[in-house]
């Protein structure tokens, strides 16, 4: 007989978002409140009969389908947000978080929210002392993006600018990092430099390769250097022991990430050109964890 372990604060309270996972995988992002309850096609689940209960409890809907109820991670409440254009996908948006150096305390500039997808992984990696600064050409996209952060109870940490990022950021101080997810992101470079602190971090995030290209081109005329092109590819398996494959479909090509630094001068091409030379080939990098 298992021993049910519980501790202190693991239990759910009122107010609180969950995740609600059915039989078939199925997923519901929720918010519990006492008195409410969660309709689905499977019957309902009254939030009364779920506070209180530990996290990780595996409860009946009224129709006797099983759901488990965790608490929703930052990649959940990301794939769960009402949006009206493309999002960045978690496995972009966590690698962004890491390579733009975003961690509590930081101020970070993006410009093109969209969603909102990224601005929610920004302001839960800042908090509870940093800030995100979101600037974006429309309207529409800043009111969607503003409800899916006060969704999660994130507003607090977010300052929605309604302005065209070409014509410069609206942020009073020097930012520790800048990401632009936009058409034509090498118009906004300039911008993004007179934005950042020296030595700033700089990304951005373009679908095709001639906008790499473009961009590209950009970035050392705004004093731009260390520059790097990476793209992501994740694939799932199906967790069976007995069968363990690949899923049928997979998260492939989402778009191409750009990074540099802000640097005091300009790098010259040529230096740029003997890094990209002198890069470690899959080899080297094999050869260093063998000795590490």
């Amino acid at each position: 007989m298992m021993t049910q372990v519980s501790f202190s604060g693991d239990c759910i309270v009122d107010s609180e978002l969950a995740l609600l996972v059915d039989e078939r995988g199925d997923e519901y992002v929720v918010r519990l409140q006492a008195g409410g309850r969660f309709d689905t096609h499977h019957g309902f689940l009254r939030y009364d009969d779920l506070i209180g209960r530990p996290w990780g409890s595996v409860v009946s809907s009224s129709l006797g389908v099983l759901f488990v109820v965790v608490r929703p991670s930052t990649a959940d409440l990301i794939r769960h947000i009402k949006r009206s254009s493309q999002v960045i996908f978690p496995k972009d948006s966590a690698y962004i978080l890491m390579r733009l150096n975003v961690k509590p305390g930081a101020r970070v500039l993006e410009s093109g929210c969209g969603s909102g997808g990224l601005t929610l992984a920004l302001a839960t990696a800042v908090m509870p002392h940093g800030h995100v600064f979101s600037q974006e050409i429309r309207e529409d996209f800043i009111e969607l993006a503003r409800r899916n952060l006060a969704r999660v109870g994130l507003q607090e940490y977010v300052t929605f600018i309604h302005a065209d990022g070409r014509q410069g950021f609206q942020v009073d101080a020097p930012v520790d990092a800048v990401f632009l997810d936009m058409p034509q992101p090498e118009t906004c470079v300039q911008a993004a430099r007179a934005a950042l602190r020296p030595g700033g971090f700089f990304g951005a995030l373009v679908p095709t390769t001639n906008q790499v290209s473009n961009l590209l081109r950009a970035l050392p005329q705004a004093s731009f250097g260390l520059v790097e092109v990476e793209e992501i590819l994740l694939r799932r398996y199906k967790p069976v022991p007995d069968r363990l494959r690949p899923h049928d479909r997979m998260i492939a090509h989402t778009g191409y990430l750009i990074f540099a630094r802000a640097l005091v001068n300009p790098l010259p091409e040529s230096a740029q050109a003997a890094r990209d030379i002198a890069a470690p080939t899959e080899e080297d990098e094999a050869a260093d964890r063998v000795q590490v």
